[in-house]
């Protein structure tokens, strides 16, 4: 076995429990499947992590996010309301389709953090990063757009994240596209109905 610094060990395990639980869910990513996963032994993998739950807060650090900070990219500089919001949907549903298991990998995380006093902080983070991000995105997309928000960002960031995270869910379950795309295109429709030119 090739000597690697433990920095660059720990991001090779966390690498390792990402393809594992992507393919096979969280409760697949055992040290022993990491282990073999990335080749090495147990050893090693309790040298660089103290039990499971300190391997499963690495990984949520890694799991993509939601795709705000993908969307904020894509928006023009000059647009109408409605055509960013559409691009918007559009942007973030085409990173729903390519990451579908990343989504569902999201969503086990959550649930195990709700249960997992030891992970507890790092949803509640995560949460954190996703208002964050939301508020920017709405901040960005009044920019472009020359209007501004005719409710508080706040609850209406919460809001957003609700909605797509909903349908995000129900798509999983059910696989309708048609649904999830028309309904996040319905919810874009009822934002730009909350703003007013500046």
């Amino acid at each position: 076995m090739n000597r690697m610094p433990v920095a660059d060990r720990r991001q090779q395990l966390v690498g390792a429990a990402l393809t594992v639980a992507r393919t096979h869910g969280i409760d697949a990513a055992t040290v022993r499947a990491v282990a073999t996963q990335a080749g090495v032994s147990l050893g090693v993998v309790h040298y660089c992590f103290e039990d499971k739950s300190e391997l499963l807060r690495a990984l949520a650090q890694k799991v993509p996010g939601d795709a705000s900070a993908q969307v904020i990219d894509a928006l023009p500089d000059d647009a109408t309301i409605v055509d960013a919001l559409t691009l918007a949907v559009e942007t973030l549903w085409r990173s729903m389709r390519e990451n579908r298991d990343a989504r569902i990998l999201s969503h086990e995380l959550t649930v195990a953090g709700l249960r997992d006093d030891d992970l507890t902080d790092i949803v509640q983070t995560q949460y954190a990063h996703s208002r964050a991000t939301g508020e920017l995105f709405l901040t960005r997309i009044a920019d472009v757009s020359q209007v501004e928000w005719t409710v508080p960002l706040g609850p209406l960031c919460r809001s957003m994240i609700a909605v797509v995270d909903g349908y995000s869910l129900a798509w999983l379950v059910d696989g309708d596209d048609e649904a999830a795309r028309g309904g996040l295109h319905g919810y874009a429709r009822y934002l730009a109905g909350l703003t007013r030119p500046v």
